[in-house]
């Protein structure tokens, strides 16, 4: 049996937690829903802040939600470069010793002194995904994508395991240019 995943592209985005929204939307301000994301639960919302850094700034990037414990941007390496923000390659929530930058919305503005990512490559599976394809929370696999002219093997891809999860891998811009990457691209993934 073929371990086939589908690999999608997640652009820089913003994820935001309820004190730090209604300071840049207002008070009692809630995420206005646009439409759904892969993962359930997961939504692209029609709020936009800018995002600043040392360099340059972003000025219309995406919010996801919902709301989250604390505030993370996640962005490309090649974005960060741009706007002068050091961000280390993370899996998403491993903010300590992150990227720091200024978030600007509406309402006002706030500066994070942790919270900037480079989200690491990683397989969302929910525990029947993880046991037909014979891999474990956690554990790090490679994925090989066919592609026009670009076909390449993902090293250092982190499987995360939940039943809250559905299947699909996730790579940043960066890593979609790499690849040639097309809507419906699918990935074999090889255990190491």
């Amino acid at each position: 049996m073929k371990k086939e995943v589908l690999v999608e592209t997640s652009a820089r985005h913003v994820h935001v937690s309820q004190a730090d929204l209604e300071t840049l939307f207002g008070a009692g301000y809630e995420l206005t829903h646009k439409k759904d994301l892969s993962q359930p639960g997961q939504f692209a919302c029609e709020e936009r802040v800018q995002v600043i850094g040392a360099k340059g700034s972003f000025p219309k990037v995406s919010i996801l939600g919902p709301v989250r414990p604390e505030t993370q941007v996640e962005l490309s390496a090649s974005d960060a470069r741009s706007i002068g923000v050091v961000a280390p390659c993370r899996e998403s929530g491993d903010l300590e010793g992150s990227g720091s930058c200024k978030i600007v919305g509406p309402a006002g503005e706030i500066d994070i002194e942790k919270g900037v990512i480079v989200a690491k490559r990683h397989i969302h599976a929910t525990p029947e995904d993880a046991e037909n394809f014979g891999i474990a929370d956690k554990q790090i696999v490679s994925v090989k994508v066919e592609s026009d002219g670009r076909s390449l093997v993902f090293g250092d891809v982190i499987v995360r395991v939940s039943p809250k999860y559905a299947l699909a891998m996730h790579i940043d811009t960066d890593e979609s240019n790499a690849a040639f990457a097309t809507p419906g691209l699918m990935g074999e993934i090889i255990a190491d």
